[in-house]
C-alpha cells in the first residue's frame, strides 16, 4: 500500500484490488478459445463446399471477431485495479491556504429540466463546507430563459437562511428537497427551537418551491417581480428585438457578489452568476462542451480559481466535504504535478429496487474506472469532476496563453466583479464569434467534435501528458436523476454513442492516435468506450440469424451436442464471460439480479440505441439527416414513477426504438416455439439444433417484459399497440426475405 503525507499527516492511501491476479489468469485462458473460435470459422470457410454454409461461417466470424475485440479491450480495465481512501481531517486546519473553487452548473431547457431541480443543486454545492469567499457558483442557462434567472435569484434570497442553517445544525443533505424528504429526518424533534427553526427553513423552501413552479407553468414571470430594479435584470429579454434561445446576445447577470453578500448570521456569501452566452443560428455552439468553454471565460474574468468543478444541473450535492476530498490530492505534495482532474462517480436516486434500466451504470461508473485509475487515470464522466484550471491551457509542459491575457488561468483578479470592465470583458469573452480563429476546443478550454465532450476532452488532456485519480468515497458525493423510461434511456444511450462515433472516426481515435501517447492498455480503454456502438453487429446477427435458420428448418449452423470438442467452446465462452461479468457485479456488492438486468439492458441498447445511432451517423455524415442534440427530460409523471418503483419497464410512447426490440422479441419466441414443435414430432433432433434453440429461448427469457408490454398489460406504460402492428409486419417481411436465403 502506497501512503501519501503531508505535514498534516496522511491524505490520502491507495492500494490494489485483491483478486487481480485471477482475472489475468482467466484472460489468457479465455484467449486460447477465442483464438480456436477464430480458426473454426476460417476452416469452415476455406473447407465447406456448401455455399449457405460458407456465408453463415463469414457472417459468424465477423460476429465473432468484434465481440473478440471489444472483450479484448475490456480486459485492460481487469489489469491494474486500484482503490483509494482520503483523509480530509489532516487537511491543514488553516482555510486561508485553500485553493479558490470555482462551480459550473449547466442547464438547458426549463421545461425538461425544472428549475426547481436546477436551485436544489446550486443551493446544495453553494452550501459546501469550504470558505465561501473562496467559492463562486456560475451557472449556464443554455435556453437562455427568463424563468432560469428568476429560480436563480430565488434560491439565492432563501440560501442567505439556508447555509447557516447547515452549517448550524450540520447536516448532510445540503439540497433543500432531499434533506425535507430524507428519511433521517422523520425523527427530528417536535418542539424546541431546534424544531421552529426547522419548519421556518421548510415555509421559507415552500414559499420559494411555489413560487418558481408557478412561474415555470405560466411561462411568464410577469406579476412576480415588483422591484424596478430587479425588473430592469430581464429587461434584455423583453427590449432585445427577435429574442429567442437560438439567437439572443449575451447574458451575465451577477447574482450576489461574496464581497458585499451576507446571510442572515452575518456571514458572506459565496458569489453565483447567472450566465447564457451569445447564441445566432448561424454560429455552431459546440453543445455543452461550447457552455462549459464560455463559463471557463466568463469566471476567468470575474474570479479566476485555480480549481474547477463542472456539475450536471440535476447531479446535486450529498456530501458537503467533497471539496476538502478533492484537495486531499490537489494538495499533497506527493501527487503526481501533472494532475489535472479528481474524478468522483455519479450516482442516482430513485432507482428502483432491481435496477431495470440499468440506471447505475456500475460497470463504467465504478468497475472499470478502477482499472483505470490504476492506470494512467479515470476518464471525465462530464459531472462531479474537480479540474485544475491550468489543464485547460495546453499541457504540463508548455502553457497556451489566451488573449485577451486577463483570461489566463495565470491572471490575477483585482477588480469588483460589478465593475463595468470586468462585465464589458465578461459579455466579449461570452460572444458567440469570440472563438473564431483561435485554439478554443481544440487545443484549448473543453473539446468539440463529440456529442461526448466529457470522454473527448478527458482523453485528449491524457494524450497531452495530464493525469487524472478517481475518488470513489462510502458516501456518495453527488445523486442525480436516472432516466425512467425505457424510450428515454435508449434515446440517451443514442445520443452517447453518436457522440463515441465522432471520435471513433476522427484522427483522435485511440487505437490509432491515443496509442502513442498512452499507456497501451489505457487507450485499449478508451478505445473500448468509443467502438462501443458496435456492439450492435454481433448482437443483431446472434439474435436473428440463427433464430431464422430455425424457423426455416435449415440444417444445424452450430456445432451438434455431440460434436463434444466444438460444443464444448461454445458452452466454455458463453459461460465464461458471463459468469466474469456476474461475479465482478456481487463481488463490488451489486446483486444477481440487477447484473441479469444489466445484461439485458445491453442486449436492449445493442438492438436498438447502437444500430440507430450508426445509421444516423452515417447520414449525418451524408449530409441527409442531422437531428442535433435532444436534452433528457427530468420532468417525472406519478403513474410512470410508480410503476418504476414496482419494477416495470416503461414503454407508453410509440418510438422508433421499440421496433428491433419488438421484432428480435418475435423473431425469438417463434423460433423456440417452432424448435420445440420440430423435436416433438421427430423432424429434427434435440442434439442437433440445441445451440439454436437455446439461444432463442434465451432471447425469449430476456424478451419477457415487452412480451408483457405488447400483450398482457392494460395500463398507460404498454407497449402502443401501432408499434406492435409494425414489428409484427417487418419480422413477417425478414422471415419472408430469409426463407429464400436457407
Amino acid at each position: 500500500m502506497e501512503k501519501a503525507r503531508s505535514s498534516a499527516g496522511v491524505l490520502h492511501t491507495k492500494s490494489p484490488l485483491r483478486r487481480t491476479w485471477i482475472n489475468r489468469i482467466f484472460a489468457v485462458i479465455y484467449l486460447i478459445p477465442i483464438c480456436a473460435l477464430m480458426y473454426h470459422h476460417c476452416h469452415n470457410i476455406i473447407t465447406s463446399t456448401d455455399q449457405v454454409t460458407k456465408r453463415n461461417a463469414v457472417i459468424f466470424l465477423i460476429a465473432d471477431s468484434i465481440l473478440a475485440f471489444m472483450w479484448i479491450t475490456r480486459q485492460a480495465f481487469h489489469i491494474s485495479p486500484i482503490r483509494r481512501q482520503v483523509f480530509p481531517e489532516n487537511l491543514t486546519a488553516d482555510e486561508s491556504e485553500y485553493p479558490a473553487l470555482d462551480v459550473f452548473v449547466c442547464t438547458a431547457d426549463p421545461f425538461k429540466e425544472p428549475p426547481i431541480g436546477v436551485m436544489n443543486t446550486v443551493l446544495s454545492l453553494m452550501a459546501y463546507d469550504y470558505p465561501r469567499e473562496k467559492l463562486s457558483v456560475y451557472v449556464s442557462d443554455d435556453g437562455g430563459s427568463e424563468l432560469t434567472l428568476f429560480a436563480l435569484m430565488e434560491a439565492a434570497e432563501f440560501a442567505k437562511h439556508w447555509l447557516p442553517y447547515c452549517k448550524k445544525q450540520n447536516i448532510l443533505d445540503r439540497s433543500p428537497e432531499a434533506y425535507f424528504t430524507s428519511r433521517t429526518n422523520f425523527g427530528f424533534p417536535e418542539t424546541g427551537p431546534a424544531a421552529t427553526k426547522h419548519n421556518q427553513i421548510k415555509v421559507l423552501y415552500e414559499k420559494m418551491e411555489s413560487r418558481i413552479n408557478e412561474v415555470v407553468e405560466r411561462r411568464s414571470i410577469d406579476g412576480y417581480v415588483t422591484d424596478e430594479e430587479a425588473l430592469r435584470t430581464f429587461d434584455i429579454w423583453h427590449k432585445t428585438p427577435g429574442f429567442t434561445r437560438q439567437d439572443h446576445p449575451a447574458i451575465v447577470q451577477i447574482i450576489m457578489e461574496s464581497a458585499s453578500e451576507k446571510d442572515e448570521s452575518g456571514n458572506r456569501m459565496p458569489n453565483l452568476v447567472y450566465v447564457s452566452r451569445e447564441k445566432k443560428k448561424t454560429t455552431p455552439h459546440n453543445y455543452k462542451a461550447g457552455a462549459l468553454n464560455v463559463l471557463l471565460r466568463v469566471s476567468a474574468t470575474m474570479t479566476n480559481a485555480p480549481l474547477v468543478l463542472t456539475q450536471d444541473c440535476d447531479m446535486f450535492s450529498n456530501d458537503p466535504k467533497t471539496p476538502l476530498r478533492a484537495l486531499c490530492y490537489f494538495m499533497d505534495p506527493g501527487m503526481d504535478p501533472n494532475l489535472s482532474l479528481v474524478q468522483f462517480p455519479q450516482a442516482f436516486h430513485g432507482i428502483n429496487k432491481d435496477d431495470i434500466y440499468s440506471a447505475e451504470i456500475r460497470e463504467i461508473l465504478v468497475h472499470n474506472t478502477l482499472g483505470m485509475d490504476g492506470l494512467l487515470g479515470a476518464f471525465y464522466m462530464g459531472s462531479g469532476a474537480f479540474f485544475r484550471r491550468q489543464a485547460f491551457f495546453g499541457t504540463p509542459v508548455s502553457h497556451i496563453p489566451p488573449q485577451p491575457s486577463e483570461i489566463s488561468p495565470r491572471h490575477v483578479v483585482s477588480k469588483s466583479m460589478h465593475s463595468a470592465e470586468i462585465l464589458a470583458l465578461a459579455h466579449h469573452v461570452g460572444g458567440c464569434n469570440f472563438e473564431a480563429q483561435t485554439k478554443w476546443g481544440s487545443e484549448m478550454g473543453f473539446r468539440y467534435g463529440s456529442l461526448v465532450e466529457d470522454l473527448n476532452t478527458g482523453y485528449r488532456m491524457q494524450c497531452q501528458g495530464w493525469r487524472s485519480v478517481f475518488c470513489n468515497p462510502t458516501r456518495p458525493a453527488f445523486l442525480g436523476s436516472s432516466p425512467i423510461t425505457l424510450h428515454d434511456m435508449l434515446n440517451q444511450t443514442k445520443r452517447w454513442s453518436m457522440g463515441l462515433l465522432d471520435i471513433t472516426f476522427s484522427r483522435y481515435n485511440p487505437l490509432f492516435f491515443g496509442v502513442r501517447f498512452l499507456n497501451p492498455l489505457q487507450a485499449f480503454c478508451f478505445g473500448h468506450y468509443t467502438f462501443w456502438p458496435i456492439w450492435s453487429i454481433p448482437l443483431i446477427i446472434y439474435s436473428f440469424l440463427p433464430q431464422l435458420a430455425l424457423i426455416n428448418s435449415s440444417h444445424a449452423i452450430f456445432p451438434k451436442v455431440t460434436d463434444h470438442w466444438s460444443f464444448l467452446l461454445y458452452v466454455f465462452l458463453f459461460l465464461g464471460s458471463y459468469t466474469q461479468d456476474l461475479l465482478q457485479y456481487v463481488t463490488f456488492g451489486s446483486t444477481a439480479k440487477k447484473w441479469w438486468n444489466n445484461q439485458r439492458v445491453w442486449m436492449m441498447r445493442s438492438l436498438s440505441s447502437f444500430p440507430f445511432a450508426l445509421i444516423e451517423y452515417i447520414l449525418e455524415r451524408c449530409g441527409l439527416s442531422s437531428f442535433g442534440f435532444n436534452v433528457t427530460s427530468k420532468v417525472v409523471d406519478s403513474e410512470q414513477s410508480k410503476r418504476n418503483a414496482e419494477c416495470i419497464f416503461e414503454f407508453g410512447m410509440p418510438s422508433p426504438l421499440f421496433v428491433p426490440l419488438d421484432m428480435a422479441a418475435i423473431i425469438n419466441l417463434w423460433a423456440f416455439l417452432h424448435g420445440i414443435k420440430q423435436v416433438i414430432t421427430r423432424n429434427e433432433s434435440f442434439e442437433d439444433i440445441f445451440v439454436q434453440m437455446f439461444l432463442a429461448g434465451f432471447g425469449v427469457l430476456n424478451c419477457w417484459p415487452i412480451y408483457e408490454a405488447m400483450l398482457l398489460r392494460r395500463d398507460k406504460g404498454r407497449m402502443p399497440l401501432k408499434i406492435t402492428l409494425l414489428s409484427t409486419f417487418l419480422a413477417w417481411l425478414v422471415y419472408l426475405v430469409s426463407s429464400s436465403s436457407f
